[in-house]
């Protein structure tokens, strides 16, 4: 057996970005920006007014100052001559400012009377005005390797960047194995349970922003294995789930082998997820997962998010984790690293009674998983301990 860390070190290895294509903005939200992007303009494009007011050449007015009302200038439509001593512009906040206005003063601070204008005795602080290129200029850059939220979504198209080059989305085939598996809604027969690792990682890769594409169930004979894998040609990921392990009706080792998989490792010091295996199948990175439906859960949160956000074009990083204190006291840990159903609640964090690899229900209603090193000594409440968020 080796040690995450040593498997996700060699995940990595097999895991490189793909390549990138240029999507529309509006298509963009959630993808990975392959290469930087420039702005195309200034942001604002000129002097705007930042507030409701009276645009002055005056750089700092004074209370009791008169002013002649000679126009107005609006979001589109902009005053077109200067603006003098004495004078003042109406505007309105996102117009232009007139050419020689230094200062806004807020309609709140003015006294009107016609097209006369005295400013009040409380004047506020401040130009009230944002200048040209305030916010960005033309050829500053959004970074590489970014994944796009809405506000980087806004951002671009306010650089006036109408389709953006992102990686494209990884294509992620899963096969289920086992005699004993039916699909959902199909009546099982009396040795038979319902197929539900398959949907648990395809609702995990597409939330994540991969493309899930979900194989017929393989039975556990070698015909339909390798008709699996024929089925999978052109996958970027292959991911098999089940049939990994030593009995005599786990096959998926033998037939991808004889189909070319070249293994990286088979075996992780974990808990839940002992028989995990990682390789290269043809051109796809290929993990084969255990078949108990927490410890395919873990593994897909352990090694195949990580691996799923190399081909997406992240960095290769271990899944992010966290720090809470301990609700109770704890005995001590294993042989293997043990990632455990938790509940965290107010900065405290407790493992769930029951860590059977067979409870999806207790997984459900974790919001954490717990992480204990391997050996790790007996636990007092209070003590620091790592976990990766759920979400």
């Amino acid at each position: 057996m080796i040690s995450v860390e040593a498997a996700l070190a060699q995940i990595f290895a097999l895991a490189k970005p793909l390549a990138s294509e240029d999507v529309p903005l509006i298509h963009a939200a959630g993808r990975i920006l392959a290469r930087p992007v420039a702005a195309r303009r200034n942001q604002p494009p000129f002097a705007a007014a930042a507030m409701d007011g009276y645009a002055v050449a005056d750089a700092e007015p004074r209370p009791g100052m008169r002013y002649a009302v000679i126009g107005e200038s609006a979001a589109g439509h902009r005053f077109s001559g200067p603006v003098a001593g004495g004078q003042a512009v109406r505007i309105f906040t996102g117009a232009p400012m007139p050419e020689g206005a230094a200062h806004v003063v807020i309609q709140e601070d003015v006294i009107r009377d016609g097209d006369m204008i005295t400013i009040g005795d409380q004047l506020g602080s401040g130009p009230n005005f944002r200048p040209a290129g305030n916010d960005f200029t033309a050829g500053q850059e959004m970074p590489a390797q970014k994944r796009l939220g809405p506000a980087d979504i806004a951002l671009l198209a306010a650089m006036n960047i109408p389709s953006v080059p992102v990686y494209r989305r990884p294509n992620v085939a899963l096969i289920a194995t086992g005699d004993e598996l039916v699909m959902p809604g199909a009546q099982p027969g009396p040795d038979q349970i319902i197929a539900s690792n398959s949907f648990g990682l395809h609702a995990m890769i597409e939330a994540e922003g991969g493309h899930a594409r979900m194989l017929p169930i393989a039975r556990d004979n070698p015909a339909a294995l390798r008709l699996a894998f024929e089925l999978a040609e052109g996958a970027d990921m292959v991911v098999t789930i089940g049939g990994a392990s030593v009995g005599d009706h786990d096959i998926v080792a033998q037939v991808a082998a004889e189909m070319g998989l070249e293994r990286a490792f088979y075996k992780v010091a974990m808990q839940p997820g002992k028989p995990l295996m990682a390789g290269r199948l043809g051109g796809a990175l290929m993990l084969g997962l255990p078949g108990n439906p927490v410890s395919a859960m873990v593994c897909g949160q352990v090694f195949l998010l990580p691996a799923l956000r190399v081909l997406m074009g992240l960095p290769a990083a271990p899944a992010p984790r966290a720090q809470a204190r301990l609700r109770g006291p704890l005995g001590p840990g294993g042989a293997r690293e043990h990632y455990m159903r938790a509940d965290l609640r107010d900065g405290l964090i407790m493992p769930h009674a029951r860590q059977d690899s067979a409870l999806l229900s207790v997984l459900s209603s974790a919001n954490a998983l717990m992480i204990r090193p391997i050996g790790d000594p007996p636990r007092a409440a209070g003590d620091i301990v790592e976990y990766l968020p759920l979400d």
